[in-house]
C-alpha cells in the first residue's frame, strides 16, 4: 500500500493527526436516501460525497486520506455512501466505479471525480468548496 500512496502523492498524508473536535468537519455514513436527503441535500455547508465499498483497495486509501485533508475544516462535510448497501442512490448518481466522489453545495452537485487522484487536487476540490457563494 505504501507504494501505491507514492504513486498517487500520498506520501506522509497519514502521519497527520485527525482531529474529533467540533471544529472539524462532520464525517457521517449514509444509510439510506432520506438520510441522504436530509445530511447532503439539505445541508447548510457543502458535502463531499463518497462512494465506497469495503471490498475496493483504492476506497480503503481515499477515505482515510479525505478525512485527514478535511480535519482542519468546519467548511466542507464528508458523507459516506456503501455503494452495496445504497443500490438506490448508486442508480440516481449513476455511479459506475469506486471510489466515485461528488461534491455538493446547496443540493446541486458541483463537481465530481472517479478512482483515487492525487491529494493537491482533492485540496483544491475542498478549496473550490469552501469559497462562499454570493
Amino acid at each position: 500500500m505504501l507504494k501505491t500512496s507514492k504513486i498517487f502523492g500520498l506520501r506522509g498524508i497519514f502521519s497527520k493527526s485527525v482531529s474529533s473536535t467540533s471544529a472539524s468537519a462532520k464525517s457521517f455514513v449514509i444509510k439510506d436516501h432520506y438520510e441522504f436527503d436530509k445530511k447532503v441535500v439539505n445541508s447548510d455547508v457543502p458535502v463531499i460525497v463518497n462512494f465506497h465499498a469495503e471490498w475496493c483497495d483504492p476506497c480503503k486509501i481515499l477515505t482515510p486520506l479525505m478525512e485527514t485533508l478535511l480535519s482542519d475544516t468546519k467548511d466542507v462535510n464528508l458523507a459516506v455512501i456503501d455503494v452495496d448497501n445504497n443500490y438506490d442512490l448508486v442508480e440516481t448518481f449513476e455511479v459506475k466505479a469506486v471510489p466515485a466522489v461528488l461534491a455538493f453545495r446547496n443540493g446541486v452537485v458541483i463537481d465530481k471525480f472517479i478512482g483515487l487522484i492525487d491529494n493537491k487536487v482533492i485540496e483544491e476540490l475542498i478549496n473550490k468548496l469552501k469559497v462562499k457563494q454570493v
